[in-house]
C-alpha cells in the first residue's frame, strides 16, 4: 500500500507529513501515558504502543490520515479482560496485555487475508454508539480513584461506586486539588477555548488544533509544579515515576493453554470493536478527500499494528478519532506521516522520559475523563428515539449492559437486542393493499394515495423476503385480507419487493394456492424478480400457476378484465 504513496511523493507532501507527525506526537505522549494507566500497564508501555504500530499500519492500511495507537475504549477492555486473570501491575499482567494485542492482531490480519471486511457492517451503529457511551461512563467512574488519590477499583459501575465509598477516607487533598484544577482547565479548553480563539480571529482549523494540544500544555504545567514543589515526597501526590529510557525489547514468552483460552474471546471482541470504530473514522476522513477506504486493507493494517504492538512491549491499539482528526487538520498527506511520528516518538522515548517522572497521575486521569465524557453521545440516542425506537432500545440496552454488567456482557446484550430487532421486523412483514392511480398503470398503497379498486380483485404487495421465519405471518395476513373482502374472486400478489424465497415458503405458497382454489379463488403473481422466478421454476408452484404469472400488476388486471 505504501508503495503507491511513495511513487507520488513530493517535498510538499513530505513537509505536510512531517508537520502532522510532530503535532500527533505532541498529542500522543500524554495520551500514551494516560491510556497505559487506564489499561493497568506500566506508563512506558503506552509509549511503546505508539511507535511500531504506526509503522505497521502505514505499510498495510488504506487511510492516509488514520492515527493508530492506544485509545480509551480498547484500554478499558484490556483492563477488564486482564484484571480477572492476574493482579494489575504485576509483570504477568503486562505479558498478558501483549498476548491480547497479538491474538487480536492475528485475528484481524487473517480476517483481512480472507477478505472479511464486510464484518464492519454486522454490528449496527446503535450497538457501537451504545457500547462506547457505556464504556465512557465506566472510564469516567474508574478514573475518579486516581483523580482523588484513592485505591478503588471494579469492572461495573456498582463495583466502582462501592469501592470508592469504602475508600473515601483515603482521599488525598493535594491530589484532589491538582486533579480538580487540571480537570477544570481541560473542560474550559474543551468547550470554551475554541470559540474564544475564533473570536480572536484565529481560523477554525487552527483553533481546533490548539484545543487538541491543550492537554499537553496542562501536563507540562502540572509536571513543573509537581517537581518544583516536591509534591510527591512532601504531600503524597501520586506521580508516574521513573520511565525506562530505552527502546522496547522484542518477543513474548510462551502462553499456557488456560491463559490462551481465557484471552481468545476478549481478543476477538477488542479486535471487532476497534476495527468498526477505526473504519468509521477512516471513512469519515477519507470522504473529505474523496479517498477510498478498503475494509480488507484496514483489517490487515490494524492486525499488523496490533502484532507490532505485542512484539514491542505494547498492548492493543486501534485508530483514534481525536488523533486522526488532528493528523488530518495538521496536514498529513500520506501514511508516511505515521512513520515520521514513530521516529519522533522513539526519540522522545530515548531522550525525554526522565522529564515525565514527576507527572501527577491525577492529571492523567483528568486527561482521560474529559474526552471520555465527550464520547457519551446523547444526541445520537435522541435522534434514534425519533427515527427508530428499536435502534434506540438497542443503544440503551448496550449502554446499560456495559455500565451494569461490564464490557463483554454489554456487547452481548447489544448484539442480542439487534438480532432480536431484525427477527422481529422480518417476522412481521409489511403487506400493502394496492389500487390503481386513476388514468395510469401505477398501483399504490390504498392507505397512502387516492386510488381505484376492484371489489372482485384483491392486490397485495409483500414488502419483505419470504422464508421460514415469516411465511406463516404472510399467510395469516393474506387470509385476513381475504376475510375483509368476501367478494374477491382473484388474488394478485405483487412480489416486486421479494428478493428471496426459501423451500419452506414455497411449500406454504403451494398449499395456499390449493386452499384458495378449493374455495373458488384464483391466485396470481405479478412482478416476480429473476432469482425468485428461478426458485419458482424448480418447484411445483409455477406449474400449478400456469398462465397466472404476470410481468406487471396492470397486465394482470387487464387480463382478468378480458
Amino acid at each position: 500500500m505504501i508503495n503507491r504513496w511513495l511513487r507520488s511523493y513530493s517535498p510538499t507532501r513530505a513537509a505536510g507529513d512531517l508537520s502532522a507527525a510532530l503535532v500527533v506526537v505532541i498529542m500522543l505522549v500524554p495520551q500514551g501515558l494516560a491510556y497505559a494507566q487506564l489499561a493497568g500497564v506500566p506508563p512506558q508501555t503506552g509509549l511503546y504502543a505508539s511507535i511500531l504500530p504506526l509503522v505497521a499500519y502505514a505499510l498495510f492500511g488504506s487511510s492516509s490520515t488514520l492515527a493508530v495507537g492506544p485509545v480509551a475504549v480498547t484500554s478499558l477492555m484490556t483492563a477488564a479482560a486482564l484484571a480477572q486473570l492476574t493482579p494489575v501491575g504485576s509483570p504477568e499482567y503486562a505479558v498478558l496485555a501483549g498476548w491480547l494485542a497479538l491474538l487480536s492482531g492475528v485475528m484481524l490480519f487473517v480476517a483481512g487475508m480472507l477478505r472479511l471486511g464486510f464484518i464492519a457492517n454486522l454490528m449496527s451503529d446503535s450497538v457501537v454508539v451504545g457500547f462506547i457511551s457505556g464504556a465512557s461512563v465506566l472510564i469516567v467512574l474508574g478514573q475518579l480513584k486516581s483523580l482523588f488519590g484513592m485505591q478503588g477499583g471494579g469492572h461495573t459501575a456498582l463495583e466502582i461506586m462501592r469501592s470508592l465509598y469504602a475508600e473515601r477516607a483515603s482521599v488525598n487533598m493535594t491530589t484532589t486539588i491538582v486533579g480538580s484544577a487540571a480537570l477544570g482547565m481541560l473542560v474550559i479548553c474543551q468547550y470554551r477555548l475554541g470559540a474564544l480563539l475564533v473570536k480572536l480571529k484565529l481560523s477554525v482549523e487552527r483553533a481546533n488544533l490548539v484545543v487538541k494540544l491543550a492537554p499537553l500544555f496542562i501536563v507540562v504545567v502540572a509536571t513543573t509544579v509537581s517537581a518544583m514543589g516536591n509534591l510527591h515526597a512532601d504531600h503524597g501526590l501520586a506521580v508516574v515515576g521513573p520511565i525506562s529510557a530505552a527502546l522496547p525489547a522484542f518477543g513474548l514468552r510462551a502462553l499456557k493453554p488456560d491463559e490462551l483460552s481465557a484471552l481468545l474471546m476478549p481478543a476477538l471482541t477488542i479486535g471487532l470493536i476497534g476495527f468498526v470504530g477505526s473504519v468509521s473514522t477512516a471513512q469519515s476522513l477519507g470522504f473529505r478527500r474523496h479517498e477510498r477506504i478498503a475494509p480488507n486493507d484496514e483489517l490487515r493494517g490494524l492486525g499488523a499494528a496490533n502484532i507490532a504492538a505485542a512484539l514491542s512491549g505494547g498492548f492493543p491499539v486501534t485508530g483514534g478519532l481525536s488523533r486522526s482528526i488532528v493528523n488530518y487538520n495538521a496536514g498529513a498527506q500520506t501514511p508516511i506521516a505515521g512513520i515520521y511520528a514513530a521516529l519522533l516518538m522513539a526519540c522522545v522515548l530515548l531522550t525525554l522520559t526522565g522529564w515525565f517522572a514527576p507527572l501527577p497521575t491525577t492529571v492523567l486521569a483528568a486527561t482521560i475523563i474529559v474526552p471520555a465524557i465527550s464520547l457519551i453521545d446523547l444526541s445520537r440516542l435522541a435522534h434514534a428515539w425519533r427515527c427508530a425506537r428499536s435502534d434506540a432500545w438497542a443503544l440503551i440496552g448496550t449502554a446499560l449492559g456495559v455500565i451494569v454488567c461490564g464490557v463483554e456482557i454489554g456487547i452481548a446484550v447489544g448484539i442480542a437486542i439487534s438480532i432480536g430487532n431484525v427477527l422481529w421486523q422480518v417476522s412481521r412483514p409489511h403487506i400493502a393493499k394496492l389500487g390503481r392511480v386513476p388514468g395510469t398503470e401505477q398501483y399504490l398503497n390504498v392507505d397512502r394515495a387516492e386510488v381505484e379498486t376492484n371489489p372482485a380483485v384483491l392486490i397485495l404487495r409483500i414488502d419483505e423476503n419470504i422464508f421460514f421465519a415469516n411465511v406463516r405471518a404472510v399467510e395469516d395476513r393474506i387470509l385476513a385480507a381475504l376475510t375483509e373482502h368476501p367478494a374477491v374472486a382473484d388474488l394478485v400478489l405483487d412480489l416486486s419487493a421479494v428478493n428471496f424465497i426459501d423451500y419452506t415458503a414455497l411449500e406454504r405458497l403451494i398449499e395456499l394456492n390449493r386452499n384458495l382454489r378449493g374455495n373458488g379463488l384464483t391466485l396470481h403473481l405479478a412482478r416476480v424478480k429473476g432469482p425468485v422466478m428461478d426458485r419458482l421454476a424448480r418447484s411445483d408452484l409455477l406449474n400449478e400457476l400456469s398462465g397466472q404469472v404476470f410481468r406487471f400488476v396492470h397486465e394482470a388486471l387487464t387480463t382478468l378484465k378480458r
